[in-house]
C-alpha cells in the first residue's frame, strides 16, 4: 500500500498514512499525547477534520456528526477516511483544542 503525506495546517506537522489506513490511525503515529481518539468508529464525532486538498476514500459516517453539506465541503471524520493522495487538513472537531494547544505550548517553550 502506498503511503501518503498528511499535513495538519494548524501545526504544520506532517505524518505518513497508508491507503486503507484511517487518517486518525496515521495521526496517532505522531506520538503526541492528548490527541483524543474517541470511539474510532464514527459515532462520537471527536475527530472531525476539514480536508482542504487531496483525494480521500470515505466510509459511512453518522449524519448526527457529518451532514451532507459538511461532507460536500470536505468536513469529515478522520476515523472514517483514508487517503487516496497527499492531504492537507484543518482540525475542527473536539481534538482541535488539544492539537492547537500542544502547538502553542511547544512554541512558548522555545
Amino acid at each position: 500500500m502506498p503511503a501518503f503525506q498528511i499535513k495538519i495546517i494548524e501545526t504544520g506537522e506532517c505524518f505518513p498514512c497508508n491507503s486503507g489506513q484511517s487518517v486518525l490511525e496515521g495521526m496517532v503515529q505522531l506520538g503526541r499525547r492528548g490527541i483524543p481518539l474517541g470511539c474510532r468508529g464514527g459515532a462520537c464525532g471527536v475527530c472531525k477534520v476539514e480536508v482542504v486538498t487531496g483525494n480521500l476514500v470515505r466510509k459511512v459516517m453518522s449524519r448526527s456528526h457529518v451532514s451532507e453539506e459538511d461532507e460536500k465541503n470536505g468536513r469529515v471524520l478522520a476515523c472514517r477516511i483514508s487517503p487516496g493522495s497527499d492531504l492537507d487538513l484543518h482540525v475542527i472537531g473536539g481534538m482541535r483544542r488539544s492539537v492547537c494547544k500542544q502547538e502553542s505550548d511547544q512554541t512558548s517553550s522555545k
